[in-house]
């Protein structure tokens, strides 16, 4: 038996003693003596008798081990030219002051705070301190529209608000504190403060009578200790998407989210206590939350927050830089940060200016890795390309390829195998478990593993009948996929992407594999359109490469014939577009079903989470002509 084997094994046969083991690599307070138990909706909760806190976890105890000199966070700001480092002492020191700041307003045990704030160090710091206080915060992503911001701080319900004056992107400042005021101003809900961190490039008016200079308060507040909480207390919220348009709020807990951070640290990514870990992403995402603050911080590592993006900051050799100068060992980004990077230095021309001796490999998941992004990497960096799957909804990998257990095959367009503690099972539409290679439901055999969501805040029936009702027993993903003869799982996209052609189910991520295979093409979106006489019939949208030049007919027809030889003429793959983007949020998903309104005609509503309006008026464009 291999490696993975004995201990998927063991996780599968005695989760509790299994994971009892991974909660001795923590330093609780109170270790607990229940391991597994249900509460009073029968939901199953990791560890609830033990008592810790997070921000010990990630910061008191390292200086209390004799580390506090290493460093803990590393500040890198393309948009401003700004670099700074912390120590674990330094950030252990500066959380706890502003820990106090917060208590100076009321904030206890169990309150919120609602922190929208730009990519900082204070905004690590802010989650961190709240977490030292047993308060819940809720990260809104930076620049999210007011009226998302209001529905979040009216289901949140805020004590406090932490903000900041701007956030800096590429070429322009965007000013936060106005949609701050308005967000407030359109909730039922007014919180009593807010704080406000001026920044040079644009400082904020402070004239509202709830408004807090944060230097100030900094400065006056006294450090504040690590309160205790208990295992299952709330430790953050984050929302995440809603098919009914309200957006859900994701609870994680402290204890159990700790100890899978720090297993998967291990397992997952193979990292060194002493090791760079670089997540290339936003703190307003479940990626940010687990390894930009939380997971690295727990383990030891030094973690990287980058105010910048993977092009134009100043150009595709920015993530290289970054991990040439800081001596990155693991680099985790989404695959559309490496398609951004493919299409704008397609030769890697770029990466060939930096040594990446140091790094031993790169990490992706947020979306389906597609294959030509995979050999793309793969080629140009010479480095292991990981594809890993997980939810905001779980906070780690469901799959992925276990680095620190044994690194496995790669097979392209797979996630590999289900992480120790996860049982994959693909179901139908029955709930009944279907053989090897056939699609269907990806669920989760109950219990889950700890980290996992126990509940939707302040709407238990929504997380019940969204994720648990459909198959008793079990947690329904959302997706669709199917696992191999080898066990390998392959997810094939949301189950709202496949489409029904004629009464054929066929997976629109499997033609995008295909049509993205093309050597002209940079990404691409496929999406299934209303038709009359079949139902469904899909319809591509490609992105060239920079420097392709090809007649947007012969590239048409060689798509066709691509998706024809390799599912056949059922598809009825016939028309590809050529667009100059795809509308995504700003996590680097396409928003596929915004795309698909679009083309059949349908009223769509423009997400707050979208990353470049204008890429909507460029899909309008090209059905129009």
């Amino acid at each position: 038996m291999s490696a993975y084997q004995e201990q998927y094994q063991w996780a599968q046969e005695q989760p509790e003693l299994f994971w009892q083991e991974q909660a001795k690599q923590i330093d609780w307070f109170e270790a607990p003596s229940t391991i597994l138990a249900k509460d009073e909706h029968g939901i199953e909760r990791w560890f609830p008798d033990g008592v810790l806190n997070t921000c010990w976890l990630a910061l008191d105890h390292h200086c209390e081990q004799g580390r506090g000199a290493n460093t803990a966070l590393i500040y890198d700001s393309p948009v401003t030219g700004a670099k700074l480092q912390y120590s674990y002492q330094e950030m252990r020191d500066q959380v706890a002051r502003i820990a106090g700041m917060l208590a100076d307003r009321g904030v206890t045990k169990g309150d919120r705070v609602v922190i929208y704030m730009p990519m900082i160090p204070e905004a690590a710091m802010a989650m961190l301190a709240c977490a030292r206080l047993g308060a819940i915060h809720s990260v809104v992503f930076g620049g999210f529209a007011p009226n998302e911001l209001a529905v979040r701080i009216e289901d949140a319900e805020p004590k406090v608000v932490m903000t900041a004056s701007c956030g800096i992107e590429v070429n322009k400042v965007i000013a936060y504190k106005p949609m701050v005021d308005k967000a407030i101003m359109d909730s039922r809900w007014k919180p009593e403060s807010v704080f406000v961190l001026q920044r040079p490039q644009c400082e904020a008016e402070l004239g509202q009578a709830r408004d807090i200079d944060w230097a100030q308060a900094y400065q006056a507040a006294l450090p504040h200790a690590c309160v205790p909480v208990l295992a299952t207390d709330p430790l953050y919220i984050l929302y995440t998407s809603g098919t009914t348009g309200k957006p859900k709020g994701v609870v994680r807990d402290n204890g159990g989210h700790a100890v899978a951070m720090k297993y998967s640290m291990g397992t997952i990514y193979n990292m060194p206590q002493d090791g760079v870990f670089w997540a290339a992403s936003d703190v307003g995402w479940v990626v940010g939350h687990s390894y930009i603050v939380y997971a690295p911080l727990i383990h030891g590592c030094t973690t990287i927050l980058y105010e910048g993006k993977p092009v134009r900051t100043p150009d595709p050799g920015a993530f290289w830089r970054v991990c040439e100068e800081y001596s990155v060992d693991a680099l985790f980004s989404a695959p559309t940060a490496f398609r951004a990077i493919k299409k704008e230095d397609p030769q890697g021309e770029c990466l060939k200016q930096y040594d990446l001796s140091k790094l031993k490999a790169i990490f992706m998941a947020g979306e389906r890795l597609d294959p030509p992004t995979l050999e793309w990497v793969e080629d140009k960096a010479n480095k292991p390309v990981i594809d890993h799957w997980w939810q905001t909804e779980t906070g780690w990998a469901i799959a992925g390829n276990p680095t620190g257990i044994e690194l496995m095959p790669v097979k392209a367009g797979s996630a590999t195998k289900p992480i120790p503690g996860y049982q994959v099972e693909i179901l139908n539409e029955l709930g009944e478990p279907v053989a090897a290679k056939q699609q269907g439901f990806v669920a989760l055999k109950r219990p889950l593993p700890p980290s996992c969501l126990p509940t939707v805040w302040r709407n238990h029936d929504r997380f019940e009948s969204g994720y648990l009702s459909q198959f008793p027993g079990y947690y329904v993903s959302g997706d669709g996929g199917y696992l191999d003869d080898d066990g390998y799982l392959f997810i094939m996209g949301r189950i709202d992407d496949v489409i029904n052609v004629a009464g054929h189910r066929l997976s629109t991520g499997e033609m995008e594999e295909i049509v993205g295979g093309h050597p002209a093409i940079a990404e691409c979106a496929v999406v299934g359109i209303h038709d009359e006489l079949k139902g469904q019939l899909p319809l591509g949208f490609v992105v060239l490469k920079d420097g392709v030049n090809i007649d947007s007919l012969t590239l048409e027809g060689e798509l066709v014939n691509k998706v024809r030889d390799s599912i056949g003429a059922v598809a009825c793959f016939k028309h590809a577009l050529v667009v100059e983007r795809l509308p995504k949020t700003r996590s680097g998903k396409i928003l596929r079903r915004t795309i698909r309104q679009i083309a059949d005609g349908e009223s769509y509503t423009v997400p707050s989470t979208i990353d470049d309006p204008t890429s909507i008026s460029e899909i309008e464009r090209v059905l129009r002509s």
